[in-house]
């Protein structure tokens, strides 16, 4: 029998909701969750309430951020979801800094997001992306540790019947020098727990440079189970009676499911049967993956593949092209005269730079187990955005969200992929729909995660400068060209037709993504160019486009005024004295200026993103035969406060093995879908091209910035930069076997 697929999907309403989520307020986001799950209302409360009845016996709770148990053992719970990066380990650094606990005896607990609704959203922001984990939080998880303190300390005070200024804490023991008695944080917890919260205005935050705990290289809590295997990822999860699926989405993006014929499947061996996700997919469901997915591959299925069915690589780059001199460009700065001074100058510099679309290739692929019965709905998932996973099994499954829950694990991965668009969630629920009661486990094959990623978008970029008879920049014109992520998934962001977001570095605004350059005539524009190819946020995103773009191109301007690179840079960034000074530590440390082996060459770069500065030295030699190899990397970062610089140092090393994907991988586009579908054709970091890393913390303890993505920015440019040196060649084409080079 052939099933024709007809009717809208019901997963709308929760691609509204969840591809929205990184770009509305938490607020906003409970009360349209609220609505599109059935109207629960929800306001916000006081961060450090305890629950109603905190718990009694083995544990206490003393506020919504810290239990602690009679052996003085101190959990402290986090809603920011851990993919590797540290940040489980940095937000209970922060929260037992202000608690005064023993570092020895702390745990670490996630918050559910239904749980989080409940207590009218006392943890607040779950999601994690954009380096926020630990910025975006810091103050209120602070306060919860320092509160829980107060009352801890104030629980003592009363037993003794003491002022509870007289007494002082140290690794959860609680002193009155006058009297000399002592007690501990497990002993006083249930009186603490009655206590009234202090109000969060007159909590006296520690001085970050006075920090004990916070701040030091703290082993994260959360290894061992990796090492010895005991950590339960989505994909490893496995309940009772538990159905597996597999799945096949339209391999042309915006295409449609006609029909498929499940006779064919029907009478193998553990098959339950073949069912479709939405107007766009195909599920077949059985007590195995492996046998859900061999039925899947012989399943017969029609396509409406559309007119985007025609698209390619070449078609799409001819359409960015149109873009680098169109009249449709906004100017985001305006300094001056720059196309006048361009125009005008001893010496004129241009160039065309073309970056690829590129796939997050997470090592765990999209997955997820969904349970849905009459009144109740559960999801385990990978999540960036727990919030958002809940909203995306409320709206397909059609339960209100006080009715549902989702369960995070950690991440095998997420880089930007696993936040806002829960398409995996909305799938899991949809198929799990039609099994009552029972566990269904979806799981992505490679294939389909390559096929349907949310790509870092495809850009073209153009850039001229002019140099005065001296050889100093008088003018810069930069045109950026590509594909718009807010377009795609927040076309709210979008106002008057501007996108600033495909700017991210080149702003002229302090703070978060600031261009590290003053020249005398400055022009940035960006022209939208958008494609039928999904886009979103891909680790570090828009910054690492600009960032090879801007620092590619100061080197080639360097030359062309016949100065070093280093000190061309320097002399424009006397208004940026932090660009400026991340920049010498790298150079500093990166030993720029004395010798090297011969057939080594040095390249450097600095950009700023997610409110952090970053730069770095790259060593590197190209043999004849076009191969390149990296023996050495240098960054320096400055995040304003370091939280936990081995964290850091281990982010560093990992931005370097994402920036070297951006090296040599790419997403091509034939007949309207993607290539490259595994790793035998979309190459990613291995361990022997991984070069000596050395990191350099050179934090200024006045801001607070991110660090999972901003280091992976200068990564590319300072390596491409290198090979210009040793090449004399500039790379304008990405990835390197456009360039007839082989990253070794």
């Amino acid at each position: 029998m052939t099933k024709k697929i007809s009717g809208k999907a019901a997963s709308k309403n929760t691609q509204d909701i969840t591809s929205r989520i990184d770009n509305i307020s938490r607020r906003r986001f409970i009360v349209g969750s609220a609505a599109a799950g059935g109207g629960l209302a929800l306001g916000l409360s006081l961060p450090f309430g305890a629950s109603p009845a905190a718990a009694q016996g083995a544990a206490t709770e003393v506020n919504a951020w810290v239990v602690v148990k009679p052996d003085d053992s101190c959990v402290i719970r986090i809603a920011r979801a851990e993919m590797g990066q540290g940040t489980h380990t940095g937000l209970a650094q922060l929260v037992a800094e202000e608690l005064e606990c023993d570092w020895k005896k702390v745990a670490i607990e996630p918050v559910t997001p239904g749980g989080n609704l409940a207590r009218k959203r006392v943890w607040r922001d779950m999601a994690t992306g954009g380096s926020r984990g630990i910025r975006g939080s810091q103050d209120y998880v602070r306060q919860g540790g320092a509160a829980a303190r107060i009352m801890l300390m104030q629980a003592a005070a009363n037993e003794w019947n003491v002022p509870a200024g007289e007494l002082t804490v140290a690794n959860g023991v609680i002193s009155h020098a006058a009297s000399g008695r002592k007690t501990s944080y497990g002993k006083v917890a249930t009186a603490a727990a009655k206590l009234t919260p202090p109000d969060p205005k007159s909590i006296q935050l520690k001085n970050p440079r006075e920090w004990k705990v916070a701040g030091k290289p703290m082993k994260r809590l959360d290894t061992a189970d990796k090492v010895n295997g005991g950590k339960v990822f989505s994909i490893d999860l496995k309940l009772p009676g538990m159905l597996h699926a597999a799945i096949k989405d339209a391999p042309v993006y915006g295409s449609k499911l006609v029909s498929f014929d499940d006779s064919k499947i029907k009478g193998r061996r553990g098959v339950r049967g073949a069912v479709r996700v939405g107007d766009t997919a195909v599920a077949v469901v059985a007590d195995t993956w492996w046998r859900a997915k061999t039925a899947l591959d012989v399943l017969p299925i029609v396509w409406d593949e559309s007119a985007h069915g025609k698209q390619s690589s070449a078609a799409i780059a001819a359409h960015l092209k149109e873009g680098l001199t169109a009249n449709d460009a906004f100017a985001d700065i305006n300094v001056g005269d720059a196309p006048g001074a361009i125009a005008a100058a001893a010496k004129k510099v241009e160039a065309v730079y073309s970056l690829p679309f590129v796939s997050h290739a997470c090592m765990e692929p999209n997955n997820c187990t969904v349970r849905i019965s009459a009144d109740k709905a559960e999801v385990w998932m990978p999540s960036q955005n727990a919030e958002a996973s809940l909203a995306a099994l409320s709206t397909a499954s059609g339960l209100p969200l006080a009715q549902c829950e989702a369960y995070n694990h950690g991440l095998g991965g997420g880089f930007g992929r696993r936040g806002g668009t829960q398409d995996y969630v909305r799938q899991g629920a949809m198929i799990a729909k039609q099994f009552p009661g029972t566990p269904v486990k979806l799981i992505w094959s490679r294939e389909e995660d390559q096929a349907h990623d949310f790509y870092r978008p495809i850009a073209q970029c153009k850039l001229s400068a002019g140099l005065d008879s001296s050889g100093n920049l008088v003018g810069m014109h930069i045109r950026v060209s590509g594909q718009s992520i807010n377009a795609w998934l927040a076309p709210h962001n979008i106002k008057d037709g501007k996108d600033r977001r495909q700017l991210q570095g080149l702003w002229p605004e302090p703070h978060d993504a600031q261009i590290g350059y003053t020249v005398p005539n400055m022009r940035t524009e960006y022209a939208m160019r958008n494609t039928h190819v999904p886009v979103g946020p891909w680790r570090g995103v828009n910054t690492n486009q600009n960032g090879i773009f801007l620092e590619c191109f100061m080197d080639e301007v360097a030359k062309a005024a016949g100065r070093d690179p280093l000190e061309f840079r320097r002399a424009l960034m006397g208004n940026h004295p932090k660009h400026l000074a991340v920049l010498n530590a790298a150079a500093d440390k990166g030993d720029w200026g004395k010798p090297l082996p011969k057939g080594v060459y040095r390249g450097i770069a600095q950009f700023m993103g997610y409110a952090s500065y970053s730069a770095a030295v790259a060593e590197v030699s190209v043999s004849s035969k076009g191969e390149v190899k990296v023996h050495r990397m240098v960054l320096a970062t400055n995040c304003g406060h370091a939280v936990n610089p081995a964290t850091i140092a281990a982010q560093v090393e990992g931005s370097v093995a994402y920036g070297f994907d951006s090296l040599q991988s790419e997403i091509t586009v034939k007949d309207g879908r993607a290539v490259e579908l595994n790793f035998h054709s979309y190459p990613i970091a291995r361990l022997a091209q991984m070069p000596k890393i050395e990191t350099v913390i050179v934090p200024t303890y006045d801001f607070w910035g991110g660090v999972g993505e901003p280091t992976i920015c200068v990564t590319a440019p300072a390596v491409l930069n290198a090979i210009f040196a040793a090449t004399g060649k500039p790379v304008h084409t990405l990835p390197l076997k456009h360039q007839g080079l082989t990253l070794i």
